[in-house]
């Protein structure tokens, strides 16, 4: 009965031992996932911050009579009145 009952248990030790180690590795996996779109979504937030500092610089310049100018020539077609432009038909 002695022999029986030292069966039981170091086979009730071994499955808690496999249970355990196979919880470890589903877990491991899971974190590793978790790190991967962790690591996925700060570059789109780094992305996003770029983005929006380019944006920020833009709106500073709309008011630039600068931007006005080059925006008037390429939208607009409008020039200074004694401004020549020649156009190149050779294309």
């Amino acid at each position: 009965m002695r022999k029986y009952s030292k069966l039981v248990r170091r086979l009730f030790i071994g499955i808690i031992g496999i249970y355990v180690i196979f919880t470890l590795v589903n877990q491991q996996k899971t974190l590793n996932q978790y790190d991967a779109e962790s690591e996925k979504l700060a570059q789109q937030i780094q992305e996003q911050n770029n983005y929006n500092s380019e944006l920020s610089k833009q709106q500073e310049d709309v008011n630039s009579l600068e931007f006005i100018e080059q925006t008037a020539r390429e939208k607009l077609d409008m020039y200074y009145p004694n401004e020549r432009i020649y156009v190149d038909n050779g294309m």
